[in-house]
């Protein structure tokens, strides 16, 4: 063979090598996975994995470009931008999903599970809170899977021994009924805020403090303006994944397969990495000034039963279905 035959054979094969690259990109479809957690914390590495698996098991055919902190919306706003087909997946608690599946709005009733491995049961095998997701597709998202975010706790300027602490105070929430119902009965003063705006407000004394799980004020660094750090643990808070229902009619059944299954695989990451973060997460807090308290909890299971009576006056049966599941696991996954 000729160099100048040689040359020209390479010529050809990098065209062709090129034309198959440009063509493979071309044909790569970006899916937006919106949430409203920091870059540092593990939410944005659960989506970081989702993302990484939904490429892989649909060979490179959709790649997944995850937006934290808010930057294309709120959590109300991503779920209206599912709705719309804007975005195509977010992760945010149910309370979120509950302004369009108002039933949702109990799985936020207080102290409804008392460890991990009894949240974990309930948002898996509890055949009402399954008959609540399957309505998503009929409002336009589906439910994927359920990542973690832990227990709700309280981050105060002042501390928080027990509820008469809480009197007259006023606490960043969000807007949730049973949100409201829980943290008013506890004594709290409610303030409305999207969260990327609390630090500031904090700061600025607009609010005394703010409830999340450890998590999220791990990773907002809300211990650095609100240093009492109290471990109410008064709702388990998941936060469950899902996709724009317009996108999921876009996917042919093999890669739902694989999307679906990139969902479990990084729900079941996310459960056991936020579980076993916890303790050492609180242990960094504490060494940069923040003050950790487990207080007894019995005052607060008192003070917070007005909220179950309101969610039975206006939910009815619903209520004694979910109070029903959780008690099952409850005594199938005793705490220890």
């Amino acid at each position: 063979m000729t160099r100048r035959l040689f040359v020209q054979k390479v010529a050809v094969a990098a065209t062709v090598a090129a034309l198959g690259f440009a063509h493979a990109a071309a044909a790569q479809t970006t899916l937006k996975f919106s949430h409203t957690d920091q870059p540092g914390g593990l939410r944005q590495k659960a989506a970081e994995l989702f993302g990484q698996r939904v490429e892989q098991y649909t060979q490179g055919r959709y790649k997944v470009q995850v937006f934290p902190a808010s930057q294309l919306a709120n959590d109300p706003k991503a779920v209206e931008q599912l709705q719309l087909g804007g975005i195509d997946f977010t992760v945010t608690g149910t309370g979120t999903y509950a302004t369009h599946i108002p039933t949702l709005n109990l799985t936020a009733l207080p102290y409804l599970v008392e460890t991990y491995e009894q949240g974990w049961k309930l948002y898996d095998e509890s055949k009402w809170l399954q008959a609540q997701f399957a309505k998503g597709p009929e409002k336009g998202f589906r439910f994927l899977s359920t990542f973690e975010a832990g227990f709700r706790s309280m981050t105060t300027k002042d501390p928080l021994a027990t509820p008469a602490d809480a009197k007259g105070k006023k606490l960043r929430t969000f807007p949730n009924e049973m949100m409201r119902w829980t943290l008013e009965a506890i004594g709290f003063n409610l303030q409305i805020m999207p969260l990327p705006e609390v630090y500031l407000a904090i700061q600025q004394g607009t609010v005394s403090g703010q409830e999340n799980p450890v998590d999220t004020i791990h990773a907002n660094k809300f211990y650095e303006v609100a240093p009492n750090v109290t471990l109410t643990q008064h709702v388990y808070s998941p936060i469950p994944l899902t996709v724009s229902e317009k996108t999921w009619q876009k996917l042919s059944p093999a890669d739902r397969d694989a999307v679906a299954k990139a969902a479990r695989e990084a729900a079941d990451w996310s459960r056991r990495e936020v579980r076993a973060a916890e303790e050492a997460q609180l242990k960094d807090m504490a060494g940069k000034g923040a003050k950790i308290a487990r207080p007894n909890l019995a005052p607060f299971r008192d003070a917070v039963q007005p909220a179950y009576a309101k969610a039975k006056e206006k939910y009815g049966a619903d209520v004694d279905a979910i109070l029903a599941d959780a008690s099952v696991v409850r005594k199938a996954a005793p705490a220890k």
